[in-house]
């Protein structure tokens, strides 16, 4: 017989308290969850996994058997034991349960014919509904449709409503898709497909596209700003756009084109209020067009230089 690890199994510590123990079973059973995956008996085999795992390290009682005995022969999950040699027998009554040959070994055949109880409700792990006191009853599994939307470093740090054409069963839908402000890249907006005519949830990952003289990264943002050479050699003021309004910075005399100028706090702001820095870099570049008296000048600079 293969010795199960429970913990292994929910992806806790031995030393897991009750809250982290259901916060776990809550996340796989919910993942594979036979209603939510048809047909699926490699899931179906995973929740029958999980909620055994559950069954065990959710009772105080069977935690401290199955940890006694564990920790008594420092079985690994997997490792290939004969339970009589342990002080164990194992026949099995034909109950039907859905408990492993492991467990009813240990903790004796199961009364629950294999249904899962864990302590709680299974309908909790979807979120349950009440009807004026006739009971709860578990939701129907919605639609979902998955999408993606790009949109600029100044719409995702403002917020945006986007207009957004799907086609579904060959018809087109048009769907507005209202991003919140300080939304990263990645996350995903949920849309009520219902009130666009869509049976179920759409799910839109968000892109945010880097500009030519904008980059966001993380939530540090980097500005190139062009100077003129004479504005760099002899130093200016230059006014800057950042992403929550107009900045008017000294350029030093001597400024060397390519160096980088950091203004604290002045960067993204996600959605949970946390603020990046922004980055000018001061490029260098000459006037497309030169003037005759500008040429002149260049000209003497050169004489004079050489």
């Amino acid at each position: 017989m293969k010795y199960k690890d429970y913990y292994e199994i929910l992806g806790v510590s031995k030393d897991a308290d009750e809250k982290e123990i259901k916060k776990a079973y809550r996340k796989l059973a919910k993942k594979y969850h036979p209603d939510v995956n048809q047909g699926d008996e490699a899931a179906a085999e995973k929740f029958k996994e999980v909620s055994e795992a559950y069954e065990v390290l959710s009772d105080p009682d069977k935690r401290k058997k199955y940890d006694t005995f564990g920790s008594n022969y420092d079985f690994s999950s997997g490792y290939d034991f004969d339970p009589s040699q342990y002080g164990y027998t194992y026949t099995t009554g034909g109950s039907g349960a859905d408990f492993s040959d492991f467990f009813e070994t240990i903790f004796g055949s199961s009364k629950s014919g294999g249904n899962f109880s864990g302590g709680f409700n299974i309908n909790d792990i979807f979120g349950d509904f009440s009807s004026k006191g006739r009971g709860r009853s578990q939701k129907k599994a919605r639609n979902k449709f998955e999408s993606e939307l790009s949109i600029s470093i100044k719409e995702a740090f403002e917020g945006v409503t986007k207009d957004v054409s799907l086609t579904y069963k060959q018809k087109e839908y048009d769907v507005a898709v209202k991003v919140p402000a300080g939304i990263t890249r990645g996350k995903k907006v949920k849309v009520r497909g219902e009130k666009f005519g869509l049976p179920g949830d759409i799910l839109f990952k968000i892109n945010i596209k880097d500009e030519k003289n904008l980059v966001l990264d993380g939530l540090d943002v980097t500005r190139t700003v062009n100077i003129y050479p004479w504005e760099a050699a002899l130093g200016s003021s230059k006014t800057v756009e950042t992403l929550s309004g107009k900045l008017k910075l000294k350029i030093p005399q001597g400024f060397v084109g390519g160096n980088k100028m950091r203004i604290s706090s002045k960067g993204f702001k996600d959605l949970k209020g946390n603020v990046g820095d922004l980055y000018v870099v001061f490029n260098i570049v000459n006037p497309k067009d030169l003037t005759e008296e500008q040429e002149k000048l260049y000209k003497e600079l050169e004489k004079i230089s050489k």
